[in-house]
């Protein structure tokens, strides 16, 4: 009673207080997040991504500047519009050399590291964009243009071994797609940088880009060397003290190091000539493995993705949009729905499996490709419904190609390799890659001159053939270590498919064959337990459970 009393006189000594104020666990949670910190591999990561950012740059800009009258003013005669071939060219020259300078990259950042290929690269870049940026004819625009693939052949295909080898094998999905998403960021860039400078009456409208360029290479390359070398290139070259110290620089933990030094002891070869290591990719065992890479990045261009992005002012100006400023609004649009994508499929890169990616994502762009063409063939790009489809399909395009293989191609390419041929073997698929771009980079013009529908069935059977390709050969790596990888490569996947479809099979008539005899069985107890009527000595019939 006396307790009941004080309750009721203090009605408050019922009520427990709060363990901790609103206020202190604002506090609390504040000092937690304190401790969330993005670890340094990521940075370097972000950083070498702006040699993604200068590739994609030179790719969105490139075509814009190749049709704006000023440009046309200062290389054309009479300013009229440039031919085909010769846009093709001024186009795709920077290609033919990256082709060339990517076969040496590889076993140059065996050599002298791959932090300084990278600077080496940019440093080269940047002077080539700076000839093209004071051309005032066309041969020093082409030496510009050619100076500046060799060093984009140098460290484009770097960069993405780079992050790939910095990264958890639990991250290198999306840490290799950084590279991926700076690209796009390039590609959106320079299409709007281009639609900015178009209303300048000077040749700055087509020197600023170039400007741009020449800047952000000078900080890549004097960027690049602060870079800690990636570790898996020091335990190779037998500096594994170093390899150890550059892991916990990059903020890898013990066991996600352990994990992603795959064998090391086992990869540790003679050190020998430059060829003799390129000759290791055709060796048994690694050869089915290059000549994927090889494919898959040579195919990657062959689905027309870089026709696209190069001439995408004249696609959408043949595809309705006349006026120079719509479609270069289109272009960059076009450019800002890459940038959204790849930046959300980064979230999604460890989660998706790369075979999965690739079949989808080819049958996608494979079947927007024979859509367009199938529009441009029968004659409906002749009125508005059949010309905004067109619009359409090639923004599906863009979306299926940025959300696969533009992602995981080159992170395949890398990834199933060993550390004794991974250099050599990316740099042979950039160079592969490189090649096929220029053809289709100088074709497109001149294709699409002669037929407007050609070029899209072309593409879209290349896409269509590299899908049947990637469904029969490509074996699934995602997250894979060396060994597994090894594993996965012991079997094409259309001979484990038919051998599971045989097993299965097998299994199944053994389940029928064991079904039946357990019915005979059935039969023949049943047969043996029937009740036959007991007949005695002087008595009537009957039987025994009566």
């Amino acid at each position: 009673m006396e307790a009941d009393l004080h309750v009721a006189e203090n009605p408050s000594a019922c009520v427990q207080p709060p363990s901790l104020s609103i206020l202190h666990r604002l506090r609390a949670s504040r000092e937690r997040l304190k401790f969330i910190r993005v670890p340094n591999y990521v940075w370097c990561a972000i950083f070498t991504g702006i040699g993604g950012f200068i590739f994609g740059f030179d790719t969105g800009s490139i075509g814009p500047i190749t049709v704006m009258p000023q440009f046309e003013a200062q290389f054309s005669p009479g300013g009229k519009h440039l031919s085909p071939t010769i846009q093709g060219l001024i186009v795709s020259c920077i290609l033919l050399t990256a082709s060339l300078a990517s076969l040496f990259s590889g076993p140059l950042s065996d050599r002298i590291s791959r932090t300084r290929t990278i600077s080496l690269g940019a440093s080269v870049f940047a002077v080539g964009s700076a000839i093209a940026c004071s051309a005032k004819a066309m041969p020093q625009l082409f030496v510009g243009r050619c100076v500046a693939g060799v060093g984009e052949g140098l460290f484009l295909s770097v960069v993405t071994v780079y992050a790939v080898e910095i990264a958890p094998a639990s991250s290198r999905g999306r840490l290799g797609s950084v590279v991926q998403l700076f690209i796009t960021i390039g590609i959106a860039s320079g299409y709007f940088v281009c639609y900015g400078t178009v209303r300048a009456s000077s040749s700055l409208s087509w020197r600023v880009p170039f400007g741009v360029q020449v800047v952000v290479c000078t900080l890549f390359a004097l960027g690049a060397p602060l870079l800690p070398h990636s570790p898996r290139w020091l335990r190779h070259i037998g500096r594994v003290s170093e390899a150890e110290a550059a892991w916990m620089r990059l903020g890898v933990g013990n066991v996600d190091a352990e994990k992603t030094d795959e064998n090391v002891q086992r990869e540790n070869t003679t050190k020998s000539g430059w060829w003799k290591e390129s000759q290791q990719m055709w060796k048994k065992g690694v050869r089915t493995r290059t000549a994927l890479g090889v494919f898959l990045m040579a195919m990657q261009q062959a689905s027309g993705i870089d026709g696209v992005l190069y001439y995408a002012p004249v696609l959408f100006s043949q595809a309705g949009l006349s006026a120079t400023t719509a479609s270069f609004v289109a272009s960059g649009v076009s450019g800002l729905v890459q940038v959204v994508c790849t930046f959300g499929v980064q979230f999604y890169a460890d989660k998706w499996g790369r075979r999965t990616s690739m079949i989808r994502g080819g049958t996608v762009i494979g079947v927007a490709m024979l859509l367009i063409g199938t529009l441009y063939a029968s004659g409906a790009s002749d009125n508005a419904a059949g010309r905004w489809a067109i619009i359409i399909l090639i923004y599906v395009f863009l979306i299926g190609f940025v959300t696969s293989w533009a992602i995981v191609t080159r992170i395949i390419c890398s990834e199933i390799q060993p550390m004794r041929t991974r250099a050599a073997a990316t740099s042979l698929a950039q160079c592969a890659n490189w090649v096929v771009n220029w053809i289709v980079a100088f074709s497109t013009p001149l294709f699409l001159a002669r037929s407007s529908s050609g070029p899209y069935f072309l593409f879209g059977c290349c896409s269509l053939f590299t899908t049947f390709v990637c469904l029969a050969f490509q074996p699934e790596t995602k997250g894979a270590s060396l060994e597994e990888v090894d594993k996965a490569f012991e079997e094409v996947p259309w001979k484990a498919a038919l051998k599971r479809r045989r097993t299965r099979q097998a299994n199944h008539s053994g389940r029928q064959r064991a079904a039946r005899r357990e019915n005979h069985s059935v039969e023949e107890v049943e047969m043996e337990i029937i009740d036959l009527p007991e007949v005695r000595y002087n008595d009537s019939w009957r039987y025994p459970n009566w």
